[in-house]
């Protein structure tokens, strides 16, 4: 059967790349401004956090729904519901914040109005990225499709660099820390209009396989190992069962996934506390907690440093140094301990900075390390179960740690930061002594 086109028309590939890097882009410059609105609004730092779990919890679970969802409605349907639920995410969320900090709303109504309409974005907007991936898996020929999947999967991470180094510049007269939300609507209003008049109507040939990554709330957004077959072709639809193939149902407590599962969950945990908590740290060291309006350059900052420190790890130290899954998740893991150490400590924005970008680039090495450690832990035949599982285990992080980062943080922090190391050396431990070293 004919594979179809062999490249995709640039323009269209452009598109695509524009769908990913307007979505993290803009959630990473709220990330980088959501300090400093909390703060102004008086609200404790820990519901900020929540309102981000209830948010990354319903990505989990609706990102399969619309992968799912995709093989009949086509990938362009989906690509622009996910567009359209980021957009009308960010127009509510910037009304809302801006009504709640001109007073119309009192804090705790704030908060629970920008987590209901953060709620779009999670529920809607994750049906873009599967459906993106597998529009491009299936329009390419085998030569060109993990070149043309990894630019996609790059443009996520793009985003998280440009979305901290715009944030700042969003910040707008007469709209001031909510000017990020609404000129990335107008982002995405630009995008949605491109996608519906630019790029043809789809008849799904092959089920959407699209990884279930993290909601990109982070400046380093879970990271995934491009297949040459993420969309599982040739296979036509409907998708094969494994029990129909022969093929027993892979259980989270396979022993030979145990080990990688567990330095994931772990791990997974460590960098969301992390996450959590640096944008509230900054505008404590630095003595902006009076002024919070002055908090975004130096939180943005921050994350940008971040981001670039982990595409350095992805784009660059495991292609260039050939790692393996143990070392790449022994050493990432160990430089995220060491670099939590002037997070920690530092007080002022170049120790802390430069921190941040150490662990950052060690949870960069660390999540491509369990996450292929644990493909190569079972057999081909088990590769769509073990990648399913261990989305799940990446989006886990998420939904929950954060929040438990920021309140350990609010009451004690070393307390806090103590636990983030308890668990970064818990997966060294682990490495150490519970999995195999890597084939040389």
């Amino acid at each position: 059967m004919s594979e179809g086109p062999i490249r995709l028309p640039k323009e269209r590939m452009a598109l695509l790349f524009a769908v990913m890097l307007v979505t993290a882009a803009g959630n990473t410059a709220m990330q980088s401004v959501m300090p400093s609105i909390g703060t102004r609004l008086g609200i404790a730092d820990v519901w900020v956090s929540l309102a981000y779990s209830w948010s990354a919890l319903l990505w989990v679970m609706m990102a399969p729904y619309w992968a799912r969802r995709s093989d009949r409605r086509g990938r362009k349907a989906m690509m622009a519901l996910g567009v359209t639920g980021f957009i009308s995410s960010f127009a509510l969320c910037g009304m809302i914040l801006h009504f709640g900090l001109d007073g119309w709303f009192g804090a705790g109504l704030t908060m629970a109005l920008f987590a209901l309409a953060r709620s779009l974005y999670g529920g809607f907007g994750s049906a873009a990225p599967p459906a993106v991936q597998a529009y491009v898996a299936s329009r390419t020929g085998r030569a060109d499709r993990t070149k043309a999947l990894s630019l996609v999967a790059s443009s996520f991470g793009l985003g998280t660099v440009l979305g901290p180094a715009l944030a700042p510049l969003l910040i707008l007269p007469g709209l001031g820390l909510v000017g990020p939300f609404a000129m990335f609507a107008l982002f995405g209003i630009i995008v949605l209009v491109l996608l519906r008049t630019r790029l043809p109507d789809d008849d799904p040939r092959f089920a959407a396989r699209g990884e279930v990554m993290s909601a990109p709330f982070s400046a380093s957004s879970n990271p995934r190992m491009v297949e040459e077959h993420p969309d599982g072709s040739p296979d036509e639809l409907p998708e094969a069962e494994p029990q129909h193939l022969g093929i027993d149902r892979l259980r989270w407590t396979d022993r030979r996934l145990r080990p990688w599962l567990v330095a994931g969950l772990i791990g997974g945990h460590a960098q969301a506390m992390v996450l959590g908590v640096i944008g509230f740290l900054l505008l404590d060291r630095l003595g902006l907690r009076g002024d919070p309006d002055a908090g975004a350059g130096p939180v943005g900052l921050v994350l940008m440093c971040g981001a670039v420190a982990t595409l350095l790890a992805q784009w660059g130290l495991i292609p260039m140094l050939g790692l393996g899954p143990r070392t790449s998740t022994l050493w990432g893991m160990g430089l995220a301990a060491l670099g939590i150490i002037p997070v920690a400590t530092g007080q002022d924005l170049h120790t802390i900075a430069v921190g941040f970008a150490i662990a950052s680039m060690g949870f960069g090495l660390f999540r491509p390390g369990f996450t292929s450690g644990a493909s190569l832990a079972v057999s081909p035949a088990e590769q769509g179960q073990s990648a399913g599982i261990v989305a799940s285990v990446n989006g886990a992080a998420y939904i929950a740690a954060p929040a438990i980062g920021v309140w350990l943080y609010n009451h004690s922090q070393w307390l806090a930061w103590g636990v983030m190391e308890v668990l970064s050396l818990g997966v060294v431990l682990l490495c150490l002594f519970a999995m195999r070293r890597d084939p040389a």
